[in-house]
């Protein structure tokens, strides 16, 4: 990537800064053994418990109330991160249905990858026999890329099956 980019410094080189991964709760939010229930697998996939996120202010149009529970999310950096995005990699994506590839459209300005995942039983920490409820979430993989170019050629390289 040094010769490609032409960077003058092994430390210009982009890298993976942190993996975050969201689960918005809209109408199971009152639900509190279902929420209980997503939190353990969270923490299941991730190995570290995740923050309950609340509402900023009320929106009537939503059923929305100022402090009520609206999601739970995980920042993962460090060997967490990279345990996380190989067993996306080797384990996860593949285990998807009709998966053909991540598209370039997942890709911001800046080089970070935005992964929506529509089953959360694709990881292998998640036992078939104790599914009841299937929740989606989503995956951000953050870079230290400048360019969309950068952090392509990044993940690429780094393994991630992202289409021509």
């Amino acid at each position: 990537m040094m010769a490609e980019f032409k960077y003058k410094s092994v430390m210009a080189v982009p890298k993976i800064s942190k993996v975050t991964l969201n689960i918005g709760t809209g109408k199971i939010a009152k639900d509190d053994k279902l929420l209980t229930k997503i939190e353990n697998d969270l923490t299941q996939l991730t190995g570290q418990k995740p923050v309950i996120r609340k509402a900023k202010k009320s929106i009537a149009g939503f059923k929305l109330r100022e402090g009520s529970r609206v999601g739970l999310s995980v920042t993962l950096r460090g060997s967490r991160m990279y345990d996380f995005i190989d067993r996306l990699i080797a384990i996860a994506l593949p285990r998807t249905r009709d998966f053909r590839g991540l598209d370039v459209k997942g890709f911001d300005r800046q080089g970070n990858l935005s992964i929506g995942i529509k089953e959360h039983n694709i990881f292998p920490e998640i036992h078939y026999e104790n599914i009841k409820d299937i929740f989606g979430l989503q995956v951000t993989v953050t870079t230290t890329a400048k360019e969309k170019v950068e952090g392509i050629k990044l993940l690429k390289l780094m393994g991630f099956p992202i289409k021509k």
